[in-house]
């Protein structure tokens, strides 16, 4: 069924409330963060009203109901990404720390100097650093799959790139800037075909759209809570079984451990073995609820609520005179709107929109080279998600109208 946004907004305590007295609030940097239903903060509070205890490691009620609540949330998203099995899904803190974990322990163990490693230029830095660092520590080759002027990667350079036998190709599924959805499911094929492993970025996607990881057949996938109205502070890394059981630990500690001797130590099965000390339990117990309430919702209806408001916001943001939204002509897209406004800095757009209550986020989005490849420092970024309307939509043209008169 079609997305009824008032029903939806009226579970988002915070979509309610107004910045100043008088100016509601308008939600418009859900790339950055999302909201948080009802049904996600009422999951944290009962676990900490009535459940809280350390899991894994007691015998007594709340312990073994802890337990069981986190074991449940890691099942639910096994299920909502389509996983064969809930023990291929590792927590980590975000998707940050689940690239970073690949990097540290899959990369290191098989990667050697002169391997390559194949990125894009609309890569997130969470997807460039961890491999620049490898690179100055092992020595691996870095290249990049060109972006093009309408913001879709070029799969012509993509394939002369994998005549040169990469061992790892690592990109976004959607550009967190240009709203780009790429097409995973035939570059990861190709990628297998090359005899390479491949490690998808789905901090934008997985939020966004359904995801299968067994139908994309994926090697890695990585993405976070608080970008699909979960908490902050958790994220999953799914790996393909075998490779998971291969890799070494990533941190020491308690839990990620099956025996522990003065001079030696036997790590923990998966996905223990990547979970040291004590996780985020209320957080996970919050993930679940988030993918509770999105599969109610249905992943369909959420991409295509989105594709209906992200249509209207492009043609009303073209009618304004001197703005340029970046990835304008990329049919495939989702739910983001980056854009300049001649003359006029995105941080001075951003802060005369929120003077009206719009909520927009302004910078280089954690993407510098992507910024640097159209010749831009910045950009003003609108971004919608399954609670945003039209009525927003016209609210930020009415301010970027504003904006422009302020400025003369």
């Amino acid at each position: 069924m079609p997305i009824n946004p008032q029903q939806v907004r009226a579970q988002f305590p915070t979509l309610q409330r107004e910045v100043r007295p008088g100016i509601p609030l308008t939600y418009l940097d859900s790339t950055a963060t999302s909201q948080k239903p009802l049904a996600v903060l009422q999951a944290m509070d009962d676990y900490y009203r009535h459940s809280n205890a350390n899991i894994h490691r007691g015998v007594h009620t709340l312990a073994e109901e802890a337990t069981a609540l986190y074991e449940d949330a890691r099942a639910k998203i096994a299920r909502f990404i389509h996983a064969p099995s809930a023990r291929q899904v590792i927590f980590t803190r975000n998707t940050t720390e689940s690239i970073n974990l690949v990097a540290y322990t899959w990369a290191r163990a098989n990667l050697q100097a002169g391997d390559l490693v194949i990125l894009t230029e609309m890569e997130h830095h969470s997807n460039l650093v961890p491999w620049h660092i490898l690179q100055a520590e092992r020595g691996i080759r870095l290249e990049f799959i060109p972006v093009t002027e309408n913001g879709t990667l070029d799969l012509e350079a993509y394939r002369a790139l994998l005549q040169q036998s990469p061992k790892l190709v690592s990109f976004t599924h959607m550009s967190n800037v240009l709203g780009s959805i790429t097409p995973a499911a035939e570059m990861i094929g190709l990628a297998h075909q090359a005899g390479a492993r491949v490690l998808l970025d789905g901090a934008q996607s997985v939020p966004h759209f359904p995801t299968d990881v067994q139908a994309l057949d994926v090697d890695f996938l990585a993405f976070s809570a608080h970008k699909m109205c979960g908490p902050t502070g958790i994220g999953v890394l799914y790996g393909k079984a075998d490779l998971l059981e291969a890799m070494p630990p990533f941190l020491g500690g308690g839990d990620m451990i099956k025996e522990v001797k003065l001079r030696s130590f036997r790590a923990n099965s998966i996905p223990h073995k990547f979970e040291a000390g004590t996780p985020a339990i209320a957080e996970a117990i919050g993930f679940g609820a988030a993918c509770d309430f999105l599969t109610s919702i249905g992943m369909d209806a959420v991409a295509a609520h989105e594709h209906e408001i992200t249509a209207y916001a492009l043609e009303r943001l073209e009618e304004i005179p001197g703005l340029a939204v970046f990835g304008r002509e990329n049919p495939h897209r989702g739910g983001v709107a980056a854009f300049t406004l001649q003359g006029i800095h995105p941080h001075d757009v951003a802060q005369i929109l929120d003077s009206d209550g719009i909520a927009v986020r302004a910078g280089h989005h954690c993407a510098q080279p992507l910024h640097e490849k159209f010749g831009i420092p910045a950009t003003t970024r609108a971004s919608f998600y399954l609670y945003s309307t039209k009525e927003e939509v016209d609210k930020l043209v009415d301010g970027i109208y504003k904006v422009k008169t302020y400025f003369g």
